[in-house]
């Protein structure tokens, strides 16, 4: 059975299987939520609250959401770029109408391309 993830915000609530989230940006107290498609849905919480939701409705399924830095969290089965000197990652899939450009910091970028190195180099074993 699939799993969904539920959020609500003073004025609506948005059911969402988690495929359909291509990132989460934060600003301070507010989240944004952009699906695949580009709708974005606004609530207001910061994105360390946005993370324990989707821990907490998602459970080990949580995992394919990667933490970047202070203000972003991806889904990293859209990650098609990563750019370390540029800060850059790219969030792209064949069923997207647009690719999604992100900047994060280089510290967060550079960890990153080194746990997908490591899981790739784990696959050849």
């Amino acid at each position: 059975m699939q799993k969904y993830l539920v959020l609500t915000n003073s004025n609506e609530l948005v059911r969402v299987s988690p495929d359909r989230i291509a990132y989460i940006s934060s600003d301070g107290n507010y989240s944004t939520m952009v699906l695949v498609n580009g709708e974005e849905h606004v609530f207001s919480f910061n994105l360390g609250t946005f993370e324990k939701v989707i821990e907490r409705q998602l459970g080990s399924e949580a995992q394919v959401f990667i933490r970047l830095g202070k203000s972003l969290i991806i889904n990293a089965d859209y990650i098609y770029y990563v750019s370390v000197s540029r800060q850059q990652i790219i969030l792209s899939d064949i069923s997207f109408s647009d690719k999604f450009v992100l900047s994060a910091s280089k510290e967060a970028l550079r960890a990153l391309k080194m746990v997908l190195e490591e899981s790739l180099n784990n696959k050849k074993l």
